[in-house]
């Protein structure tokens, strides 16, 4: 180009050469071009290479061409004519200006077009002001954090860009790539080709149709969008590849820091105690949760799965799974974990046994959360799920709404599922997702009714609509989705509403195959391509990010309101309490409860402080009581109607051998363990004077009753008793007169307290004696009457014969009978015979006691074997041997109890406390009162506010 340029200048040389304008010339070379001497002429000394002229008409198209020229200084011309002085000038003109002409014709003109084309493609964009709210508020927030005048004084300025202008060579290079600007034609055009080019592309494309400008822009925003989504999960996962090898780095300790509490599980903190602190979720209880409501089999469980990235929940083909509401805690983590918020257990959910063993967990706590004749629980459970890439929020799926009471249910079952559901919206701040089934027709859904009756604005909710791959397919009309979509179809208003699909109903695929699912179907739906649904209403991915945002949105307006109105509640507390309680701790119920479990076991530890001597003697006065009625009706009195001291030992022997053998062993277990239980209940229920807290009586009786119920005395103990007590009960010798007097004692004792009962049995029987009658004015019966003149009869025949047998003859009877009616009293048989019993025994005794008084000199013809003597006292060996058998026995109990059983009572009180330390509905039953629930709701209070202000506190610093 160059060279052709050259030779067209050497030809104007030439013939300016040949030219004769009158003027002398020193040498021709003065009048070629400059660019023909710097090629015919190298040597030539004024030589230099020039850019050649360009003569086109640019100038009088721009407006540089009207700026006044600097004064120019002309080189010394020795020839100077005016005609060669013209020449300069507009050689020096055009070699200032036309690089300048050309690039900035360009520019203008491709800035022309290109204002035009975006000004354009502007007017077709939709307005995207109304969605926001989807985009993180962090997206608009990021000047706050860039500093953009930083950035701009870091550019290199004109001046550096200047020095980095390439050199004349690659200047040539680009003059290359501008041919272009140089094709034959008019001035004009050459400079303008870019703007004409751009208006003539303009013309084609307003013949497009503006149907199809739609549809390219909306499958164009769509690629978009799956592209930067693909990037997105890309990069989530090598970000958890990182996270991961950081964390096996911190278990090496190679680094080693302390993690900071989540935000998140901050905030789930504050429910947990607020759930507990406020079941009725009443006013006091506004805080901000995702409430997942819909119709039963909907896919409330699927969606939230899909939220959360992993299949956790169980599953069931049309059966009722979810029993009661279920807490879940999303959680950004390096590894994809899940735990319940009362166990140290993680369930790895990236395993398929861990999965299945969480599945099975959650089930199990559902059933055990419904109360016998229910179906549905209101006890919620809590669980926290953390993974890479999880958006932070609190979700709460309830039981699916249902409109028939089928077999197997509770008959309050809908109204249950009810109750709870409004119970957890109509909380103003709660957000409801609504999940509708996308597969069956819209009327028969009853959730939109419901959660229209506790948002009528739809302020906070948002409406999902579920299985929209079966929808599309069933569908007739496909603008009947578009329609549900829009809410137009419902009475319910929201604030946004989305499309899913969660899967092809196979309950074993995966969460990447339902993703890959879902992309693919969005992306090939009808419903996107003919604009029905907008591409951030699709794919639960956009659904997580919209309801997380709406979430802490919503948490960010009401977490402070929440916090102040705690602190006013605290106040009234802690006023409350110090007017009613003024010298009193603020102990809560388990503050409460480990202060009486100290007080039960020192009491316990009491017991082992009882001196023996007041074991003994407690043991042995019970036992007696227990067996004395046994030892005088079954061994004392058949034996004592014997006529000789022979058959009476005899009859002893063999009678106290049996009892031995049988009764008395267990009966001494047995009082022995009553005497523990009586001794424990005297230290558990005696007042302790100033220090006695009556708050703690419930609480000590039912851990009293609880530990004697468990409490089983050793087994053994009866056997090493038995052989004990036959020992003792078959040593009849008396070693001193001290021992002898001791068993008359307790024999005369015994005997008057016989002889009193059988006094009292026999006054019930004929009534009151005269003295009575006339001090009290009391009368007899008919009854008394004729027991009183048969008492009368009996008594003259023991009269006529003293040693009278212990039974009456059957003549004995009908003399008695006919005695009586002889003065008109009918008697019968039956009661001749009952009152003769006490009337003999009466007798009896009286004579045992009067042979007492005889044996209390017999000691000494006890020791020669009452050899010589009319004298026998063998009941009083009797006695002593019942008397020793009752020390020894005693002894032996007293030894088991404080050697073993007081240890092993101990051991269950223990097991006890323990137990009711963990059932909290026991403390609740058995520390009740105002001052309890005052100090409760007091700690409660003071904890929630003090984790709202840390909440608030983090919220701030990480905004």
């Amino acid at each position: 180009m160059w060279r052709t340029r050259a030779a067209a200048a050497c030809v104007i040389c030439r013939s300016l050469a040949k030219s004769n304008y009158g003027i002398k010339r020193k040498s021709p070379l003065q009048n070629l071009h400059l660019v023909s001497r710097s090629i015919h002429h190298p040597y030539y000394p004024s030589s230099k290479f020039q850019r050649p002229p360009l003569r086109i008409s640019i100038q009088q198209f721009s407006s540089l061409n009207r700026l006044p020229f600097r004064k120019t200084k002309l080189l010394n011309v020795k020839y100077g004519y005016q005609s060669y002085r013209n020449f300069w000038l507009a050689r020096l003109a055009s070699r200032l200006l036309r690089i300048r002409y050309i690039i900035l014709g360009s520019a203008v003109g491709g800035g022309y077009t290109a204002k035009k084309t975006y000004d354009q493609w502007k007017d077709m964009m939709p307005d995207l002001d109304d969605y926001k709210w989807i985009v993180p508020d962090f997206i608009w927030e990021l000047d706050e954090h860039i500093d953009f005048e930083k950035i701009i004084k870091a550019l290199p300025d004109a001046d550096d860009l200047a020095k980095l202008l390439p050199d004349f060579d690659k200047i040539g290079e680009s003059f290359a790539s501008l041919k272009g600007f140089f094709s034959p034609g008019s001035p004009g055009e050459t400079a303008f080709r870019a703007t004409d080019q751009g208006y003539d592309n303009d013309k084609q494309y307003k013949k497009v149709s503006d149907k199809e400008k739609i549809d390219q822009l909306q499958e164009e925003l769509l690629r978009t969008q799956l592209k930067y989504q693909r990037m997105l999960e890309r990069l989530e996962k090598e970000n958890k590849e990182l996270r991961k090898l950081v964390l096996q780095r911190d278990d090496k300790g190679i680094h080693q820091r302390k993690l900071k509490k989540s935000l998140i599980d901050m905030y789930s903190e504050v429910l947990d105690i607020l759930s507990d602190y406020d079941a009725s979720y009443n006013t006091q209880d506004h805080l901000p949760r995702v409430v997942v409501v819909g119709d039963q089999s909907a896919g409330k469980t699927s969606v939230l799965e899909m939220i959360a990235q992993a299949r956790i929940f169980p599953r069931g083909s049309g059966e009722m799974m979810t029993r009661s509401p279920v807490k879940v805690t999303l959680s950004e983590g390096p590894h994809h974990v899940a735990l319940f918020k009362d166990s140290s257990r993680e369930f790895d959910l990236t395993k398929e046994e861990d999965l299945a063993a969480l599945r099975n967990e959650i089930e199990i706590r559902m059933r055990n959360s419904v109360k016998e004749g229910c179906t549905v629980s209101t006890e919620t459970i809590s669980l926290s799920v953390k993974g890479p890439g999880l958006q932070r929020m609190v979700l709460v799926d309830l039981p699916g709404v249902i409109s028939t009471v089928t077999s197997g249910m509770a008959p309050d079952t809908k109204e249950t599922i009810f109750s709870i559901s409004k119970a957890y919206m109509q909380n103003p701040n709660a957000i409801i997702l609504c999940i509708q089934d996308g597969s069956v027709d819209a009327e028969r859904s009853i959730v939109t009714d419901l959660v229209s009756q506790m948002d009528p604005q739809g302020k906070r909710t948002i409406f999902v609509l579920t299985k929209v791959d079966l929808a599309e397919k069933n569908v007739a009309s496909p603008s009947r989705i578009q329609q549900i979509i829009e809410g137009k179809l419902f009475p319910m208003k929201a604030l946004g509403y989305f499309a899913v699909v969660t899967g092809k109903g196979n309950s074993s695929e995966s969460i990447e195959s339902i993703k890959e699912y879902e992309e693919e179907f969005f992306q090939n739906s009808k419903l996107l391509k003919t604009s029905m649904l907008k591409a951030h209403q699709v794919t639960t991915k956009n659904l997580s990010l919209a309801v997380s945002d709406c979430f802490w949105k919503m948490v960010r307006e009401s977490v402070e309101q929440q916090a102040d109105a705690f602190k006013a509640t605290r106040f009234n507390l802690e006023t409350e309490w110090k007017n009613n309680y003024p010298r009193l701790r603020e102990l809560d119920r388990n503050e409460l409860f480990e202060k009486a479990k100290n007080e039960i076991l020192d009491e316990v530890i009491s017991l082992t402080q009882v001196t023996p001597k007041h074991w003994e003697e407690i043991l042995q006065k019970t036992l007696w009581e227990r067996v004395s009625t046994h030892v005088i009706e079954n061994i004392y009195l058949p034996a004592a109607q014997t006529m000789n001291s022979g058959t009476f030992n005899t009859t002893v022997d063999i009678k106290l051998k049996q009892w031995t053998d049988k009764q008395l062993p267990n009966k001494a277990v047995e009082v022995a363990w009553e005497t523990l239980q009586e001794e424990f209940s005297r230290f558990m229920t005696e007042p302790k004077g100033k220090e006695h807290d009556d708050i703690f009586d419930k609480l000590k009786q039912a851990v009293k009753e609880e530990s004697i119920k468990r409490h089983k005395w050793n087994e053994r103990a009866e056997d090493s008793l038995r052989v004990i007590q036959h020992n003792a009960l078959e040593d009849r010798s008396i070693s001193d007169k001290q021992q002898w007097d001791a068993a008359i004692h307790f024999m005369e004792e015994t005997l008057q307290s016989r002889l009193k009962d059988t006094e009292s049995v026999i006054e019930d029987m004929v009534g009151p004696d005269w003295k009575k009658r006339w001090m009290y004015w009391i009368g007899r019966t008919k009854e008394q009457n004729i027991r009183n003149e048969t008492k009368n009869e009996l008594e003259k025949l023991i009269k006529c014969n003293e040693e009278h047998a212990a039974y009456l003859a059957n003549d004995e009877v009908t003399t008695v009978r006919k005695n009586l009616e002889a003065r008109g009293i009918t008697v019968d048989p039956c009661l001749i015979k009952d009152t003769w019993h006490q009337i003999y025994r009466r007798y009896f005794l009286k004579t045992a006691l009067n042979h007492c008084n005889l044996c209390r000199r017999g000691f000494y013809y006890y020791q020669r074997h009452f050899v010589d003597s009319e004298l026998e006292c063998n009941d009083i060996v009797l006695f002593w041997r019942i008397q020793r058998m009752l020390a020894i026995t005693a002894n032996t109990l007293r030894q088991q109890l404080t050697n073993t059983e007081v240890r092993r009572l101990e051991k269950n009180v223990k097991e006890v406390l323990e137990d009711f330390a963990e059932d909290s509905e026991k403390k609740v039953k058995l520390l009740t009162g105002k001052r309890v629930q005052l100090a409760e709701d007091l700690k409660k209070v003071r904890e929630i506010q003090e984790k709202l202000e840390a909440f608030i506190e983090a919220l701030h610093q990480e905004k």
